[in-house]
């Protein structure tokens, strides 16, 4: 029988004040007929380790209490739309230098773990809606100042109605 296999991710993980700033402003782009992301649902990913098996997720966990990266400010100011997979995203028009430095740190984290990150290159974003057409416009939204503190490594868990993401473990920025 195969061992179990647990669907992780890195990512940021947002505190209840900006998760509700982030769902008032998926709220304000997709109004109430398309199928919003669950406001408990938003984070924006960092590296995605995809399906692993215990003694993965401890190497992940291992290496991410080693990695050092500076905390600071992200504004979400910035929505696109993604034809392919028909998703609304909200997303900082420029990226601070820490972020990408923790997202490419993360990679090697994964590489560390014997896993393959993923070919595309990195784009922040926090997914707003799925399965939705393109607006014709995107209509402005109120912009969201993050203050990234820590990030976390998160679980997908399947569910009926679509999965739901729960933190395993968090770890400070401090210093880069």
């Amino acid at each position: 029988m195969p061992e179990a296999r647990r669907r992780l991710f890195f990512a940021l993980w947002p505190d209840a004040a900006v998760r509700a700033a982030l769902a008032a402003a998926g709220q304000a782009l997709a109004g109430k007929r398309i199928k919003r992301v669950p406001a408990d649902n938003l984070h924006l990913t960092l590296a995605f380790a995809g399906p692993v098996t215990a003694e993965v997720a401890a190497c992940l966990a291992r290496n991410a209490g080693a990695v050092r990266a500076a905390p600071f400010e992200l504004c979400i100011d910035h929505a696109g739309y993604w034809p392919r997979p028909r998703i609304l995203w909200l997303g900082p028009a420029h990226m601070p230098p820490p972020l990408w430095e923790l997202a490419g740190a993360l990679r090697v984290c994964l590489a560390g773990c014997g896993l393959v990150p993923e070919a595309r290159a990195f784009q922040a974003h926090i997914t707003v809606a799925r399965r939705c057409s393109q607006p014709a416009a995107v209509p402005d939204f109120p912009v969201v100042n993050w203050p990234v503190s820590d990030f976390c490594l998160v679980e997908s868990v399947p569910a009926e109605n679509g999965s739901s993401y729960r933190p395993l473990a968090c770890w400070p920025l401090e210093g880069g």
